[in-house]
């Protein structure tokens, strides 16, 4: 029991060098999360940067494919577009899932006149090429 009330015996110091070793691991793991959770952190903000891009790239890509289609089987169409294309620009028009499209897309194939239809023609490719975003 002497032993333990002494300040200098070997026992003590035994015991302090355990705690203090302990009480430096701790910090050090501690620094350690700390220092994991913000790469962490900074890597998911620059995930959901990526995934948005991606997003964007993809409408992008549907809004140019549509146009293409758009292009290639009405206005350089030298006949009246058959039921299946109709249907097919219809469909395409709708996987874009964009209202203001689809308006301008509504708004044009209800053309009563060649001169309507020409004027929507404008307003619809004008929007398509406004929505295509860039990074």
């Amino acid at each position: 029991m002497n032993l333990i009330k002494n300040p200098n015996s070997p026992l003590n110091k035994h015991i302090s060098i355990i705690n203090i070793f302990w009480i430096v691991l701790i910090i050090v793991l501690i620094a350690g999360n700390i220092f994991f959770i913000s790469k962490f952190l900074g890597l998911k903000k620059e995930l959901q940067k990526e995934e948005s891009k991606t997003e964007i790239q993809n409408f992008n890509g549907k809004v140019l494919s549509f146009t293409q289609l758009f292009i290639e089987k009405v206005l350089k169409s030298d006949t009246e577009v058959d039921f299946e294309t109709r249907l097919k620009l219809e469909n395409a028009v709708r996987d874009l899932d964009d209202l203001e499209i689809l308006n301008k897309w509504q708004i044009f194939i209800e053309s009563q006149t060649e001169a309507d239809a020409q004027e929507n023609v404008k307003n619809l490719l004008e929007i398509l090429i406004n929505k295509i975003q860039t990074n």
